[in-house]
C-alpha cells in the first residue's frame, strides 16, 4: 500500500489548513474542548454545521449530486484528521452521517427534494431511534410497532438512549410492521415528526450530570407513508447500511493521538510525588508509550481501510476492528488522565455548558474540570453503536471464519 499522499491530496489539505485557520472560531474551539459529552451542543454543533454549510462541505460522505462535496475517500480522511488536529467540534452525525446517505441511497427522488436541503442547512435536527430496552445489542428484537392506517403509519412503543431527542424535530426508526415473519424481516425504516401529539421525550442524566440521551414514548403517533424509506420490511437491510456507513471511513485515530499529545506534555509539569515530573515516572511512562503504540496501530488501520475505499470497495466488516480498537484506546486514554491529574480530577460539577462566560470556575485547570465528565460519558463507547461483544463476534465470523 502507498502510504505517500499525492501532490494533489497535499494541495488539498493545505487548502482545509487555510480554512480552519480563517473560518474556524476559538469560541468554537474553546467550547469543544471543554465539553465532556459525547456530542457538542447544538449552539456549538449547529454554528461549525452553518460555516461548513457556506463553504460547501458540509455533507462529504454524500454524493455529489444530492449535495455532497464529491471528495475522494482520501480527501474525507484529510479533512477529518485536520478538523481533529485544529480542535473543531464534531458536528452531529446523526442527520449528516447517517439518515442522510440513506436517503441519498434508498430515498425517492421526493423524499430526496423534501429532507436533503433541509439537512444540509441544518433546518431539520435529526435524531436516533433504534435501541428500546431489552433490544439494544440485540436489535433485531425491537417492539416498538407501526400499523398502516390509510395512508399514515400509527405508532406505539418506545426508543431509549435516543442521543438529542430534547433538541431534535424529526427521528429516524426502526419499526416492526410485520410479527409473522422472522423478526428481521418484519422491520421497516420510517420518519417520524416529533412535534407532534403522541411523542413525548423524556430525559436521562448520565452519571456525568450531562443529558445528552432520552427516552422516546410513541403513544398513536402518526408519520405519512411518504416518509417510509424503501418498502415496508426492508428497514434491516437499510439498518446494515446506516451501520456501516457509521462506522466505515472513520477517522479515530487523530483525535485519540493528539489526546495522547497532550498527556505526554502535562506529564511534564505534573508532580509525580516522588521524582519530580511524572512524566519521569517509568510506570507511567509505559502506560502511555503502549497506548500511543496501540493508538499509531489503529491509524494504520484506517488507512488500510481508506485505500481499499480508494478502490471503489465497500468498508466491510475491518470497520469492527476499527470501532472496537477505537472506543478500547479511547477508555484508556480516559483512565491514564485520570491518574495524571490526580485529585484535581475528582470534581464534578453538574453545570452546564463549561464554556462561556457562566462556566463555574475549574480547579487546577479546565482539562482536570472535564476529566471525570469525560471518563464517565465515555464509559458508553464500548456499548454504543454495537458493543465490544457484537463487534468481537463481527470479526470472528466474518474475518476469521470462526
Amino acid at each position: 500500500m502507498d502510504m505517500n499522499f499525492s501532490p494533489e491530496d497535499l494541495a488539498f489539505r493545505e487548502e482545509v489548513r487555510g480554512f480552519l485557520s480563517q473560518k474556524l472560531p476559538d469560541r468554537l474551539r474553546d467550547g469543544a474542548r471543554r465539553t465532556p459529552g459525547v456530542f457538542v451542543e447544538p449552539d456549538i454543533g449547529m454554528e461549525w454545521h452553518r460555516i461548513l454549510y457556506e463553504k460547501g462541505w458540509v455533507a462529504p460522505h454524500w454524493p455529489k449530486e444530492d449535495g455532497g462535496t464529491g471528495w475522494t475517500p482520501t480527501q474525507k480522511f484529510i479533512f477529518e484528521k485536520e478538523c481533529a488536529l485544529a480542535g473543531a467540534p464534531a458536528i452531529s452525525i446523526l442527520g449528516l452521517r447517517l439518515v442522510g446517505p440513506v436517503i441519498c441511497e434508498f430515498g425517492t427522488p421526493e423524499q430526496k427534494a423534501r429532507f436533503l436541503p433541509r439537512l444540509l442547512s441544518g433546518e431539520d435536527y435529526w435524531c436516533q431511534g433504534y435501541s428500546e430496552p431489552g433490544s439494544g445489542s440485540d436489535l433485531a428484537s425491537l417492539k416498538t410497532a407501526a400499523r398502516l392506517d390509510g395512508d399514515e403509519y400509527v405508532i406505539n412503543g418506545s426508543k431509549i438512549w435516543t442521543t438529542h431527542a430534547h433538541h431534535a424535530n424529526w427521528i429516524f426508526a426502526l419499526v416492526r410492521t410485520d410479527t409473522a415473519v422472522k423478526k428481521q424481516a418484519g422491520i421497516t425504516f420510517l420518519l417520524i415528526p416529533m412535534d407532534q401529539p403522541g411523542v413525548e421525550v423524556t430525559p436521562i442524566h448520565s452519571m456525568s450530570g450531562d443529558h445528552e440521551v432520552n427516552q422516546v414514548f410513541f403513544s398513536d403517533a402518526r408519520t405519512s407513508i411518504d416518509n417510509r424509506i424503501g418498502e415496508e420490511g426492508a428497514g434491516w437491510a437499510i439498518a446494515k447500511f446506516l451501520l456501516e456507513n457509521e462506522r466505515g471511513g472513520s477517522c479515530y485515530a487523530p483525535r485519540l493521538l493528539k489526546s495522547i499529545d497532550k498527556l505526554e506534555e502535562l506529564a511534564e509539569t505534573q508532580p509525580s510525588g516522588v521524582n519530580g515530573a511524572i512524566a519521569h515516572d517509568p510506570r507511567f511512562r509505559d502506560k502511555l508509550a503502549r497506548v500511543r503504540l496501540d493508538a499509531e496501530a489503529l491509524e494504520f488501520t484506517e488507512l488500510r481501510i481508506l485505500a481499499e475505499l480508494a478502490k471503489g470497495r465497500r468498508p466491510g466488516p475491518q470497520t469492527s476492528l476499527v470501532k472496537l480498537l477505537g472506543s478500547n484506546i479511547g477508555q484508556e486514554i480516559d483512565t491514564l488522565r485520570l491518574e495524571l491529574l490526580g485529585p484535581d480530577a475528582l470534581q464534578l460539577p453538574l453545570e452546564r455548558p463549561l464554556y462561556g462566560n457562566e462556566a463555574p470556575e475549574p480547579v487546577g485547570s479546565e482539562l482536570a474540570q472535564t476529566a471525570m465528565g469525560r471518563y464517565l460519558n465515555n464509559r458508553a463507547a464500548t456499548i454504543f453503536g454495537g458493543s465490544d461483544e457484537v463487534q468481537k463476534n463481527i470479526i470472528a465470523k466474518t474475518v476469521l471464519g470462526l
